[in-house]
């Protein structure tokens, strides 16, 4: 029997969560032991990322043929500029200059450059659902964050509000992933490699998070 695209989804996304303890540094933030430094940090190194996520889904936007998967990876890239405000008040909320230069830690800037190769070397149906596969682990991983600070560090719902964006399900964008995702189905693609490719991205997403654990 041929697989739904959202029976595709939820498994991809079962199939790639990390085990409870691999994040090593939401739960320092869950718990208010994550030093400022390591937040500072957090802050600097998101402010490299978004606008390199920004362009990526821009350029997987101008090579996808399926219109949907189009509309997703342009929704995506919205996304990333309505998320750089709130970031820059996170910033700003912990005594980090947002203007700032920083020197970029390579165990945080692993996911956004295997993302970008992903957009000059992969095939976009294949890295929608790598990307689409992370998600859930994403999502939470911003709520466990936001709560944390709320809780522990003092922060109110601006400084919050970037990880509250992606903590938060929008019922729209879940279904145009179901109608990109069953586009490619559809029209025959097989999603081996894209599971391949996830398990990288979910890999890099880790070393992100542990990399800010180790800072004191």
């Amino acid at each position: 029997m041929t697989r739904s695209a959202s029976e595709l989804l939820a498994g991809a996304q079962r199939d790639l969560m990390p085990g409870e303890h691999d994040n090593l540094f939401v739960p320092k933030v869950a718990d208010g032991t994550a030093s400022i430094a390591s937040l500072r940090a957090l802050a600097a190194e998101e402010l490299r990322i978004v606008p390199s996520d920004w362009r990526t889904f821009l350029t997987l936007a101008a090579q996808a043929t399926d219109p949907a998967a189009r509309e997703v990876f342009a929704a995506l890239a919205g996304g990333e500029g309505v998320a750089l405000a709130g970031l820059r008040d996170f910033a700003t909320a912990i005594g980090l200059d947002p203007d700032a230069e920083h020197e970029p830690l390579h165990g945080c800037q692993a996911y956004p450059s295997y993302l970008a190769w992903l957009a000059l070397n992969g095939n976009p149906r294949d890295a929608l659902l790598a990307i689409l596969g992370n998600f859930a682990a994403w999502g939470g991983y911003c709520a466990t964050v936001s709560a944390g600070l709320r809780e522990h560090y003092g922060l109110d719902g601006d400084a919050t509000a970037f990880f509250d964006l992606f903590a938060t399900p929008v019922p729209e964008l879940e279904a145009g992933y179901a109608r990109a995702l069953q586009e490619a189905l559809d029209a025959g693609w097989t999603p081996e490699r894209a599971m391949g490719y996830g398990r990288l991205l979910q890999g890099y997403e880790l070393m992100f998070w542990n990399t800010l654990a180790g800072i004191s």
